[in-house]
């Protein structure tokens, strides 16, 4: 089996060099890399070939198009017969594509995803962040836990994995921002292709490295649900809206203070056990009680920047005409 690396990249060189090191030392190297460059002013081209005598390296430039359109480049050209697709602000352990390869020799996956951690040398902001994307007190989930297998998996794009034969049936990304990976997923499922999550093949993801630029993330993040709900209006569940609702009940508390004091109290007593339960298990699972603290702020980013989003393009989604979708070109990065 061979694999084929796709990467994306958009003014972010260093971080493509600490991906490309972490492959460079992986127990079983990639087959193919292509580094694809989105329209970048910084340019990773120079990155790119001081690694060509440890890796298997292929350079391309393009206009800027976005994530997806410019995943789909590289699935053009791509000679693997498997395709793996990483975020430049990734660091991959070195089993990872030992671990892949084993388990689709012992049961076969079309498409596969993997989980995303911390790593040790990151600051206590990038852990704190790490740990509020993947608790299950914030909107964690699946991304986080290897025990949490329930219903159908729908891979992500920062670490996911797909067969040649998923890419010609079904082509690429029909979008190439606002959840395109999660477009992309239901498509791959609903076609009939066996998914699932690879426990072992873990990333380290440095997200982002402040709690503004988180929020901007997390907007966006909750933006790209509405968005999904314009191709597949069923994906939009009652789950989605939990976000959403803690936003407007956080705004909604210095209100309830004029109105009942009552229910002020309550709501003061319910952030305060939510908190709480946040510094407990971010500080007993990272081991530190600044990280701890330091996840309460951004477990609060992290709602309510995705229930800005949400919000804000759910109103936009009910005033524009029926049928609209956004195909999200011309945008940076999220992530």
């Amino acid at each position: 089996m061979r694999f084929t690396v796709l990467i994306p990249v958009y003014n972010r060189p260093d971080e493509l060099r600490e991906l490309l090191d972490s492959l460079a030392k992986q127990t079983r190297i990639p087959d193919e890399i292509l580094v694809i460059e989105d329209g970048s002013v910084d340019k990773a081209e120079q990155v790119a070939d001081s690694f060509r005598d440890r890796l298997p390296i292929r350079y391309f430039f393009k206009p800027n198009s976005g994530q997806g359109f410019t995943r789909n480049y590289g699935f053009q050209r791509a000679t693997g017969d498997y395709f793996v697709i990483f975020d430049s602000d990734a660091l991959v352990p070195p089993h990872y594509f030992e671990a892949v390869e084993k388990r689709l020799q012992t049961s076969w996956l079309d498409a596969y995803g993997g989980p995303d951690a911390a790593h040790p040398d990151f600051t206590p902001v990038q852990k704190a962040i790490s740990y509020s994307m993947t608790s299950p007190f914030t909107t964690g989930g699946i991304r986080g836990s290897s025990k949490n297998l329930g219903g159908t998996y729908h891979p992500r794009s920062f670490n996911m994995g797909l067969s040649r034969q998923v890419y010609e049936k079904i082509g690429g990304y029909k979008i190439s921002r606002m959840g395109e990976d999660i477009e992309f997923a239901i498509r791959i499922i609903e076609n009939g292709f066996k998914t699932g999550l690879i426990p072992e093949a873990f990333i380290y993801h440095k997200r982002r490295t402040d709690f503004r630029q988180f929020y901007r993330q997390l907007r966006f993040f909750g933006r790209a649900r509405i968005n999904i709900s314009r191709f597949f209006p069923a994906e939009l569940k009652l789950v989605h809206t939990f976000p959403a609702v803690f936003t407007l009940g956080l705004a909604s508390v210095p209100l309830l203070a004029l109105i009942s004091p009552v229910l002020f109290g309550l709501a003061l007593g319910f952030l305060l056990l939510f908190s709480l339960a946040i510094l407990i298990d971010g500080t007993r699972r990272e081991k530190s009680l600044k990280v701890g603290l330091l996840s309460v702020i951004a477990a609060f980013v992290q709602l309510t920047g995705y229930g800005v989003g949400f919000l804000s393009e759910g109103w936009k989604k009910l005033r524009e005409p029926k049928g609209h979708r956004e195909t999200g070109e011309f945008m940076e990065y999220p992530s």
